[in-house]
């Protein structure tokens, strides 16, 4: 890709030159996670330069939040690398010798089980008994026989039986505990132990989904979550190192910290916004006046088109500063946008749109890192996974609160130790994770040591000497770790959630293709030049466009999916006055 620099100085180009003959389109992106920045970087490597940031926390980064403890970096969100052929984050990373530290127990070319890869998996049942690995090794190949079946209802259109209810978890859970049952040579005690490791990995397999339970995941869609080729990677000095490289070449005037947005008032060549009347302040204040939160940096450039243009955004600030805008890319998550989406577009969105926020899935999923002074676990263990014999016939993943500990589906061991220390990280999501939340660190840690006292069999283990946990469900700026195809949705919702507003007949005609086309070409191709300029005609294309993970058809719940969301949604603006400025000329 072209850099800032050479772009705005390209005579051939007829973006760059068109961007300085008839003034730079403002756009203000919502959001400093890897949709936000990816989106930013590609717009300003494009020659736009009028292009603002808003970040509502007080670092970038989004769901990316690495924290760094002695010489250890843990990551409290984003974790793997999920593939590596054709993974821009990969490559960012490769490119830049993030990876040059990655060991073998850090690289996996299967299917990964949250954490950690190396060493043996410990399944310890409530009594304190360890499974013998034979059975762990025969169940575990009788589940991910039934979890290949789970890919084939979309990918080879097969038929959803009502008996399924058209629910992961209940299909799962139903097949397997069948083939358990219809085994004739595993004897009474063993099949009981089986039927109880379902509800285990299927509590896994609810942390890798974000789901409150499995039970909520759609069947008939499950299958076009696409994972790319290649191993899967951690990156020792942590994820938040490939948010730096993003943000390294975004000017540090164009990035808002502390700047959270209460409303984006939409459309209003048509629609003035209700309430009190609101002054959007001019060009050389909104990028200046950041307050607190703001990174500084140069003068923001102006041009003087403020009193006498009417903008078609006007994005308002919980600071009441209201930033004029001719486009704002809105990343916030889709936990945000359930919670929010009445009162933070004026006029509301579309009911296509609203239905798709309704049906598509977004859960907590937390970790637990626990440090202690010495292992107790032995150099081949490399999880402790949680078995409750009590759960045999359970058919519900849902427990009381005060019950939530039994969420837990286990603890990974961090390797390699000389780096870590002695850390075992612990996984737990939906309504539990969210409970979990609102104990104290204190409550945590002791409950977290009576179950690894109780499953272990060891009454002597010590409380850890330090704690770190997450907490994505309650965070108001996410509600939620990642999005999931809930029963009743589909990718449909997905492609819906990403359409861009107002919605222009060219759009409602390329909607069915748009997933088979270039992003930039979903509008442009159909509009003349007069819907396409900003200052000119009745129509005005893209005000308010979509990013992040849940907008991604077959990338969703990655980061991957955000950074390629946001470059999608930049493309659209990029290829949109592209056309526009070909046609002046």
């Amino acid at each position: 890709m072209q850099s800032c620099e050479s772009s705005g100085d390209s005579a051939d180009d007829p973006l760059s030159r068109g961007l300085r003959r008839r003034g730079q389109p403002r756009v203000v992106v919502i959001g400093a996670g890897l949709a936000g920045l990816a989106a930013a970087k590609a717009l300003l490597e494009q020659g736009f330069t009028d292009v603002t940031v808003l970040e509502a926390s007080s670092c970038i980064g989004g769901r990316v939040q690495s924290v760094k403890l002695g010489h250890a970096t843990f990551e409290l969100g984003a974790t793997w690398i999920h593939g590596s052929h054709g993974n821009p984050i990969y490559h960012l990373a490769e490119a830049n010798g993030l990876l040059e530290e990655t060991t073998d127990g850090e690289r996996s070319v299967g299917r990964i089980s949250l954490y950690s890869k190396n060493g043996v998996a410990c399944y310890l049942t409530n009594r304190g008994r360890r499974i013998p690995k034979d059975v762990v090794e025969e169940f575990s190949d009788l589940y991910n026989e039934v979890y290949n079946l789970t890919q084939e209802f979309f990918r080879h259109g097969k038929p959803v039986n009502a008996e399924s209810q058209n629910s992961v978890g209940v299909f799962t859970r139903e097949e397997v505990r069948n083939r358990i049952r219809d085994d004739p040579e595993d004897p009474e005690a063993t099949k009981r132990l089986k039927l109880a490791m379902i509800q285990q990995y299927l509590k896994v397999e609810s942390c890798e989904s974000s789901s409150h339970s499995m039970d909520e995941v759609s069947l008939s869609a499950f299958g076009e979550w696409t994972e790319i080729p290649g191993a899967h990677h951690i990156i020792p000095s942590g994820f938040m190192r490939v948010v730096e490289l993003l943000a390294e070449g975004i000017p540090a005037h164009v990035i808002q910290l502390g700047k959270p947005v209460r409303c984006v008032h939409w459309d209003q060549a048509s629609a003035r916004p209700r309430g009190p009347e609101i002054e959007p302040r001019g060009e050389g204040d909104h990028n200046h006046d950041a307050g607190e939160g703001g990174q500084g940096g140069e003068e923001p450039r102006g041009d003087g088109r403020d009193e006498d243009k009417q903008w078609p955004v006007l994005v308002e600030c919980e600071d009441c500063e209201v930033i004029p805008a001719d486009h704002v890319i809105v990343t916030v998550s889709l936990g945000v946008l359930k919670r929010q989406y009445t009162s933070f577009f004026r006029p509301g969105l579309p009911a296509e749109k609203v239905a798709a926020i309704h049906r598509l899935g977004i859960g907590t999923t937390d970790k637990i890192f626990l440090e202690f002074e010495e292992p107790f676990w032995g150099p081949e263990c490399n999880s402790l996974q949680f078995v409750w014999e009590d759960e045999a016939e359970s058919r519900t993943l849902t427990y009381p609160p005060e019950l939530w500990y039994r969420k837990i589906c286990g603890f990974d061991v961090l390797y390699p130790p000389e780096r870590y220390g002695h850390v075992l990280s612990g996984w737990i999501c939906g309504e539990e994770a969210l409970v979990m939340e609102k104990c104290d660190d204190e409550a945590v840690a002791e409950i977290c040591t009576e179950m690894l006292r109780q499953f272990t069999g060891n009454p002597n283990i010590p409380k850890p000497r330090r704690i770190l946990r997450s907490a994505w469900g309650s965070n108001p700026y996410f509600r939620g770790s990642y999005s999931y195809t809930q029963v009743g949705s589909s990718g449909a919702d997905v492609e819906k959630l990403a359409k861009p507003l107002p919605y222009t007949e060219s759009s409602k005609m390329a909607q069915g293709n748009s997933s088979k086309q270039q992003p930039g070409h979903l509008l442009s191709s159909k509009c003349s030049e007069q819907s396409l300029d900003p200052n000119r005609g009745s129509i005005k294309p893209m005000q308010v466009l979509f990013s992040g993970e849940a907008t991604h058809r077959k990338y969703y719940s990655t980061t991957h999916g955000a950074l390629l969301s946001g470059q999608r949604e930049a493309a659209r603006l990029i290829e949109m006055y592209r056309d526009l400025f070909q046609q002046g000329t």
